[in-house]
């Protein structure tokens, strides 16, 4: 796998030290021990075998061995509350562990009059309204903002204690919090693909060194 450039460059901005992490490792919980926050980045679609889904021909990107080390390290992530942002897939990766289920290709269910990507799979801009009382309206300073969306998956039943805080037009679920781990945000979006010109999104980042300060 490959890590965009762009992660880099907004940790960066926001004064943290980067550390990447690759899939793989037998125990990936002992990566945590040494860091004081974690991204949880985009990517491929999530092994449908990992949360009971039946596949889908559109998946694509599955790799089953960074499904297990990522689904390992939100774990430990969650057990140890350790200051976190998780961006598209790193949000289907939370609502997995915590027993959520996904979408398999968003337009059979929502169809396409908002669109979450371009085709064959191109990133797409789109605005989503926030919970004006949620910590992710707050952190960003807004109700509404535009955002860059490149997936076709989506989470369909939040898992365990999952508060849905953000939507697109047509009803996708854009944000999720976890009221007993504030130091959690996890965004449907790609912030980092608009940060260089749109602060908000950088905001995320900055927020997120700013809470893994020692």
């Amino acid at each position: 796998m490959t890590l965009p450039a762009e992660y880099v460059t907004c940790v960066r901005a926001a004064g943290g030290r980067v550390v990447l992490l690759p899939p793989g490792e037998p125990d990936p919980a002992g990566w945590l021990d040494d860091l004081d926050g974690i991204v949880l980045a985009g990517g491929g679609d999530l092994a449908p075998e990992t949360w009971g889904g039946t596949g889908a021909a559109e998946n694509y990107g599955v790799d089953l061995e960074r499904d297990r080390t990522e689904l390992a390290l939100a774990a430990t992530v969650l057990d140890r509350h350790l200051p976190s942002l998780w961006i598209c897939r790193g949000l289907q990766v939370l609502n997995v562990v915590l027993g959520g289920t996904l979408i398999e290709h968003l337009p059979d269910r929502v169809g396409e009059e908002v669109l979450h990507r371009l085709p064959p799979r191109e990133p797409v801009s789109h605005p989503v309204e926030l919970e004006p009382d949620s910590r992710l309206a707050r952190s960003l300073g807004c109700t509404r903002c535009d955002t860059i969306s490149w997936h076709h998956q989506a989470v369909d039943q939040p898992g365990s204690q999952l508060v849905v805080v953000a939507s697109a037009p047509d009803g996708t679920i854009e944000a999720l919090e976890l009221p007993s781990h504030p130091e959690l945000v996890a965004v449907q979006w790609h912030p980092e693909l608009s940060a260089a010109e749109d602060p908000l999104q950088q905001g995320l980042f900055n927020d997120l060194v700013a809470r893994a300060q020692p």
